[in-house]
């Protein structure tokens, strides 16, 4: 278990590597959408909640009720 005396040469392959990924990344190309990608999305399904927001008191009193709830 020589790991302490192969230490700077543990650091420097990291700091390779990291090098040589950083110039990889860069040189990438950015994703681009084409409109055939954005054709085979239009069949989600989408959901649309209608429904009243309680009001203040509304609120509390569902949050007693699941407190009492959650006691027993």
């Amino acid at each position: 278990m020589n790991v302490i005396k192969h230490m700077e040469a543990a650091f420097l392959v990291a700091l390779s590597l990291a090098a040589v990924s950083s110039v990889a990344v860069d040189r990438m190309q950015p994703a681009q959408a084409t409109t055939q990608a954005l054709a085979t999305t239009a069949g989600i399904p989408v959901v649309h909640v209608t429904a009243k927001r309680l009001t203040p008191a509304e609120k509390q009193q569902m949050l007693a009720l699941e407190r009492v709830r959650s006691r027993a």
